[in-house]
């Protein structure tokens, strides 16, 4: 077969291409659909009643992040009610420093699939797992975790995985440059008034479309969550809002970054939302085919981009 001559420059671009430059792909919503797929397809739900379940998904999480190159893969369990239940870890970056946790729980309330919540957190983390694992370097550590028991009636307590997690970190005397809890990311609506607020007013400042991502923190939350929440901003190619109120506000402290706080250490929350937008929260109707997989991924990309950024 003959070649052009463009087709021969073309060959040649390609092969000059540095690795780096060919590591920064996007999200493959593929993979991100596959993940939600199983997930949301288990024998029975994934709730704290079906620990054989719980145990089925952790270990379908630590083959997808020792597939994706953690340096580190590995298991917390711990005892609840005579049950033993467990988180999963993978890291990747430098062994050694101050470490960024990223983290969604893989748990469901009660008897639905969960898709949205938290089965989108969850195919973000095995997503970014996958593309942190092709960067030739990382400028720091960064610990993946996936959660058991956030849901109810193990909310707010410290049965909570991410207590367990934040908890042992602070024990041990980990340094930790923030977390960041990926909560809900899959249900977007461009029509108006599809998006709500706990203040009425807030519609004024933030619209009624919910065809957005937000960053939300309590305020004090320190310099991270304020570099955080503008760099991932300016790397969306989807539109992102920054959202800062007090801790009392309901729905600012509804995921597992509230455990993270407890312990002193800076920590956001990414998120669609969840019930202020997608009214199948916590319903049977919280299904795979309602979920947007073309935004799913460009939150992904956001999120890669900036932890891979050495000024952040």
């Amino acid at each position: 077969m003959k070649l052009t001559l463009l087709g021969m420059l073309l060959l040649a671009g390609l092969a000059i291409i540095p690795p780096a430059a060919a590591q920064n792909l996007p999200a493959d919503t593929t993979r991100l659909r596959q993940h939600l797929v199983f997930l949301t397809t288990t024998p029975q739900p994934r709730n704290y009643q079906h620990p054989a379940v719980l145990d089925s998904v952790a270990t379908y999480l630590q083959q997808q992040l020792r597939a994706a190159g953690a340096t580190e893969v590995g298991a917390q369990p711990y005892a609840v009610r005579g049950q033993t239940y467990q988180n999963v870890l993978g890291s990747f970056g430098p062994k050694d420093g101050p470490r960024l946790i990223i983290g969604a729980h893989y748990d469901v309330c009660g008897d639905q699939p969960g898709a949205d919540d938290n089965g989108t957190g969850v195919a973000a983390l095995l997503e970014l797992a996958r593309l942190l694992g092709r960067q030739a370097t990382l400028p720091y550590r960064i610990d993946l975790v996936a959660y058991t028991l956030e849901e109810p009636p193990f909310f707010r307590t410290k049965n909570m995985g991410s207590y367990v997690h934040a908890a042992a970190l602070k024990a041990a005397g980990v340094p930790v440059r923030g977390m960041v809890a990926l909560e809900m990311l899959g249900y977007y609506d461009d029509r108006k008034h599809t998006q709500q607020y706990p203040i009425g007013p807030l519609k004024f400042i933030y619209g009624t479309r919910g065809n957005y991502v937000t960053v939300a923190q309590k305020f004090g939350n320190g310099r991270f969550g304020r570099q955080f929440a503008r760099h991932y901003r300016q790397q969306a190619q989807l539109p992102v809002k920054r959202f800062e109120a007090p801790a009392w506000l309901p729905g600012i402290d509804f995921s597992d970054h509230l455990n993270y706080w407890k312990f002193g250490y800076p920590a956001v929350l990414v998120t669609d939302t969840a019930f202020y937008r997608n009214h199948s929260y916590h319903e049977a109707t919280d299904t795979l085919n309602r979920l947007d997989m073309r935004r799913l991924g460009l939150a992904v990309d956001a999120l890669l981009a900036v932890v891979c950024s050495e000024n952040f």
